[in-house]
């Protein structure tokens, strides 16, 4: 499946399901569309950004409204503070209000200063004003050094 990414060496098995090694977690995980986005995303960071890899959360665990989730990408800054989330959709779901929203109550435990939501072909970065309650919409991502 093409996505707006570079073309990555992203490794995959098959056995009783197809799987997918995850550069983050160092182990493998179940190949789902909404998976190979979030692998994508996470190759683009650490490739292409040089993002340090050990500033970077997959999966973390975070409660909302008393129940459990989990964000897909949590980015640190160089003192270990949330610094960008980031909410990935398999390539066949569109991205609307609602996708962007179900990011925000995430970000409501996190207080990132930045969120993203993908699909894989469209990207869309925000910063955050807490204290407003409010976002600007951005061109592409901000400087995450």
């Amino acid at each position: 499946m093409q996505l707006h990414f570079s073309n990555y060496s992203i490794r995959t098995r098959s056995g009783e399901k197809e799987e997918v090694w995850d550069i983050i977690r160092r182990r493998w995980v179940t190949l789902t569309p909404e998976e190979w986005v979030r692998q994508h995303l996470l190759h683009y960071f650490v490739h292409d950004l040089h993002f340090p890899a050990g500033r970077v959360a997959v999966e973390k665990q975070v409660v909302v409204n008393g129940l459990k989730k989990r964000t897909d990408i949590l980015l640190f800054d160089q003192e270990a503070r949330p610094l960008l989330l980031v909410e990935c959709k398999s390539p066949d779901v569109p991205l609307t209000d609602q996708t962007f929203r179900q990011a925000a109550i995430y970000n409501l435990e996190w207080k990132v200063p930045f969120m993203m939501i993908s699909n894989g072909h469209s990207h869309y970065c925000a910063a955050i004003d807490h204290e407003a309650q409010s976002f600007t919409m951005l061109e592409g991502l901000p400087e995450l050094a």
